[in-house]
């Protein structure tokens, strides 16, 4: 299993998923904006605005970002994410969580 990384694409992914979640149409839009131009289908977006994605190992980075919490942690770190791309994840979503 390779190891997922916290490129733009990861991030605009996570990012879809936390402003559907804080309901922020406006930044949702522009991402998905984005997204779109990164390759990302329809179905992607589906999914990712349902807080899921079809890659196994970014399902579990959004369950972290979504709810950072020691089982979501824990779920992340056996689907082969270390520590320091979970604390990334967990510092990513708390800097977005001031803008929805």
């Amino acid at each position: 299993m390779g190891h997922i990384r916290l490129d733009a694409r990861t991030r605009l992914s996570i990012d879809i998923a936390l402003a559907a979640a804080g309901g922020d149409d406006e930044r949702l839009r522009l991402a998905e904006k984005s997204a779109r131009s990164l390759g990302l289908t329809g179905a992607d977006l589906d999914a990712l605005r349902q807080g899921s994605s079809f890659d196994f190992q970014l399902s579990r980075a959004i369950a972290l970002a979504l709810s950072p919490n020691s089982e979501n942690r824990d779920r992340a770190r056996r689907a082969g994410l270390d520590d320091r791309v979970c604390q990334a994840i967990e510092a990513f979503a708390a800097s977005k969580a001031g803008l929805a």
